[in-house]
């Protein structure tokens, strides 16, 4: 009984987080298309730690997440905050969640390219790196960018927080992971005084960039490493296809939750043979089970 409690608990405010992306996201299915195209999205995800935690608009953990619309741009990101640093009493979720709210800022503030995620990020990673108080820390990000003047997607990512797209039924589009070596990804960092020298730290400019023309009915993945390494591949697709063409947010958000709920608790299945544990087995890792981490998923379709 305390499970289903626990397990209603959990999915309940990992909906909430992200229903005021709903509210403001929703299209009528009855609308005729429009001439420029915009993004319909829903969010869903669970922190890591199985007990209920303080709830921060824009994070599921360590993990952190914004979306944002302009009059020429709709714009989506996720960022995973690097664990390893509460080994030296830093919050790592402080500083994903800052670089994700500081690029949601700046959109707003219209201080930002709308063919150029890859500068969103960097903007944002040199406020960081100016703030008055420090933020320290490391993160993966993952910034999409529809242009709605030439309905071309924008995409910039480093490490292994990623994107997929996938048109028809059929993924089209999906991001590279960038890894130093296995399990450690390319990332953001502001370390503390003395310890640059010791910290992997990748530049903004390092960031894979991508374009592309969308079209009508088109489903968009954002996700963090823990939706990747626990969602075989075959499974997540046909997730994602029962959502094409879909312009229903409230319709969006059930397949959301249903991606989050089993990358969830794949990543507890000790049994399961996972994309994490086959990853591990070509490194010379001998593992099985899935890999206990954030999830976060912000599923969007193109309308036009």
């Amino acid at each position: 009984m305390h499970s289903l409690w626990l397990t209603g608990r959990l999915l309940s405010r990992a909906i909430w987080n992200g229903i005021a992306n709903i509210s403001s996201s929703t299209v009528d299915p009855a609308l005729q298309k429009r001439a420029d195209p915009q993004l319909v999205s829903a969010v869903c995800g669970f922190s890591k730690d199985k007990k209920i935690e303080r709830l921060v608009h824009g994070q599921f953990g360590d993990d952190a997440w914004f979306t944002s619309k302009t009059k020429n741009a709709d714009i989506l990101g996720v960022a995973d905050g690097v664990g390893g640093w509460r080994a030296y009493g830093i919050d790592p979720g402080e500083f994903s969640l800052h670089l994700m709210r500081t690029c949601e800022r700046l959109v707003k503030l219209g201080k930002f390219i709308p063919n150029n995620p890859s500068d969103l990020l960097a903007r944002s990673y040199y406020e960081l790196l100016h703030h008055k108080k420090p933020i320290l820390g490391s993160s993966t990000a993952c910034v999409v960018i529809l242009n709605k003047e030439n309905s071309t997607l924008y995409t910039a990512n480093i490490g292994d927080s990623g994107f997929m797209v996938m048109r028809h039924g059929k993924v089209i589009h999906k991001s590279d992971e960038q890894q130093h070596y296995f399990n450690t990804p390319f990332q953001l960092s502001l370390p503390p005084p003395g310890y640059q020298a010791d910290v992997l730290s990748d530049q903004p400019d390092t960031a894979m960039t991508e374009n592309f023309p969308v079209e009508d009915g088109d489903v968009i993945l954002l996700a963090t490493d823990g939706v990747f390494d626990n969602l075989p591949h075959k499974l997540l697709v046909n997730e994602l296809q029962k959502v094409q063409g879909e312009r229903c947010a409230t319709r969006l958000q059930t397949v959301a939750n249903s991606i989050a709920w089993m990358a969830r608790n794949l990543s507890f299945d000790e049994t399961f043979i996972s994309p994490f544990a086959e990853s591990a087995f070509a490194n010379g890792i001998n593992t099985i089970g899935g890999k206990p981490d954030d999830i976060t998923v912000i599923l969007a379709t193109v309308a036009i």
